[in-house]
């Protein structure tokens, strides 16, 4: 009998090519008529202010765009975007785009809410009350935000990432449309996949995972597997986008409900001290993470085998485990993914503080499959240097 366990999400999810053009008609349905809409920078270029004129203007709503947000979000964006929203009398928080815009539109809505600075509640559980209505709209097939209840920063006085995790954060809509990812370019398409298989691996051989967890993780990583060569080859392939969309809003539910492991804990280093995006760092140290942990859990990677079409029937457990990362290594490679930790400035002399500090990121590590430990975490650095 396995374990007690809850399961948990956004409100409500929407799914399918052109549903974008419901957002007005979503904004209303939740009782709100003057939305903050957090942007994505990239997106200005992309005609998404002339989209939302549109849909808005028919509507008869009126809206406020934030766009000032880094790929990489500092708290005080938060805080910006949340005077903003108090300024204009908003009355719900749209995020369109990656992790950046939707990670701080969740963390506007509770400041306006419930006061103080983004910086007030990070960590778990801080957040004392609901905040704003939420609707998040990923333009990326990676982060999965649109179905967590975290929202990540840098802090530049730590120089380091720090989450704010609460289930106030969870959106009360996920709104979904393939369609708005084909304009991603192909370097993007790639790092944000993988950023999504992580998600999918890491919530599928997390220690605290469920049937229910394991279901949507393992669902994501077979549609990751099958389709995120062609998303990066071949962008303006929708059946493709859509099916690459799908795998990452399941592999966002596995993470929320089980967590992700040491591929985070490792990843965080590089994003706060060397200002590396999430899902390249994640992509540069995938595959040595996982490495480590496939003795941790043969059975499990046996099985990530399989999902990703690695033929397994004659194997061993031990060696169709292995077959796992050989796939991962080569589905890294085909999308174009190489970097090492030299090429974002890291040095061997760096290793032992980056070590340190990933083992601050504390509950992805309790969730590991295996045991992890500073002289781990420098080996696994050393091997991808």
């Amino acid at each position: 009998m396995h374990k007690l366990f809850s399961f948990t999400g956004p409100k409500k999810i929407v799914f399918g090519n052109g549903s974008f053009s419901s957002l007005a008609t979503q904004v209303k349905e939740l009782g709100a008529k003057n939305p903050l809409i957090l942007l994505d920078d990239a997106l200005l270029s992309l005609g998404f202010p002339e989209k939302l004129k549109a849909i808005f203007n028919e509507a008869g709503l009126k809206y406020t765009v934030f766009s000032d947000i880094a790929p990489e979000p500092r708290l005080e964006m938060a805080d910006q975007g949340a005077s903003i929203a108090v300024k204009h009398s908003c009355d719900i928080v749209i995020g369109i785009g990656g992790g950046s815009a939707m990670d701080t539109g969740k963390a506007v809505a509770i400041l306006i809410t419930n006061g103080g600075k983004a910086g007030d509640y990070v960590g778990l559980n801080n957040v004392p009350k609901a905040g704003l209505p939420t609707i998040m709209v990923p333009t990326t097939a990676g982060t999965g935000s649109e179905a967590t209840f975290t929202a990540v920063f840098i802090n530049d006085k730590l120089k380091k990432k720090q989450g704010i995790n609460s289930p106030f954060l969870y959106p009360d809509l996920a709104l979904l449309d393939p369609l708005l990812t084909l304009s991603v370019p192909s370097s993007v398409t790639a790092t944000t996949g993988v950023d999504a298989l992580c998600h999918a691996l890491e919530s599928y051989t997390s220690i605290i995972s469920s049937p229910l967890s394991e279901m949507f993780s393992l669902e994501a990583i077979q549609l990751i597997g099958e389709n995120i060569r062609t998303c990066v080859h071949n962008g303006g392939d929708i059946e493709a986008r859509s099916k690459m969309l799908l795998g990452s809003l399941y592999a966002g539910l596995g993470l929320a409900n089980a967590g992700v492991t040491a591929v985070h804990s490792l990843s965080y280093p590089l994003g706060g001290r060397y200002g590396v995006p999430h899902g390249l760092a994640n992509a540069t140290l995938l595959c040595a993470v996982m490495d480590y942990n496939l003795v941790g859990a043969l059975p499990k990677f046996a099985k990530v085998a399989k999902a990703l079409g690695e033929k397994t029937d004659d194997l061993s457990v031990s060696d169709a485990a292995e077959a796992a990362l050989q796939a991962v290594e080569l589905l890294v490679a085909d999308c174009n993914i190489g970097a090492k930790l030299q090429d974002f400035g890291v040095t061997e002399q760096d290793l032992p503080a980056m070590a340190k500090e990933a083992m601050e990121v504390a509950r992805p590590l309790a969730n590991n499959p295996r045991k992890l430990g500073v002289d781990d975490a420098v080996s696994i650095y050393q091997s991808v240097l």
